[in-house]
């Protein structure tokens, strides 16, 4: 069954997990070394990734690789949209006050 994305970057290891997989594909034992937790609990983090599609695995002779599905991470991207926006446009606002300000 196909998990939640949002629930899926709900765990802080996992969006650490996703951070490091995002700069190269790695193995789960090579994962399991960044964290200090046994080699099982990253693999259930690693699993639920799996389950919700932001990560892919490749089988590379005995090694298993993980992969950013970077198809999937625009799911996250395009439900931040409508808020960097929002930012964007308070921020404008804030520098043009800042700004008018520091003129007077």
């Amino acid at each position: 069954m196909k998990k939640d994305v949002f629930q899926a970057i709900a765990d802080p290891t996992r969006r650490i997990i996703l951070s490091l997989i995002a700069v190269q594909a790695m193995t789960p034992n090579a994962l399991a070394e960044h964290f200090d937790v046994s080699r099982q609990a990253v693999s259930k983090h690693i699993q639920v990734l799996v389950e919700s599609d932001l990560v892919k695995q490749e089988l590379s002779g005995r090694e298993i690789y993980y992969h950013l599905n970077p198809k999937k991470m625009k799911v996250i991207a395009d439900w931040l949209e409508p808020f960097r926006q929002l930012w964007e446009t308070k921020f404008t606002q804030l520098d043009a006050v800042l700004k008018n300000l520091k003129n007077k």
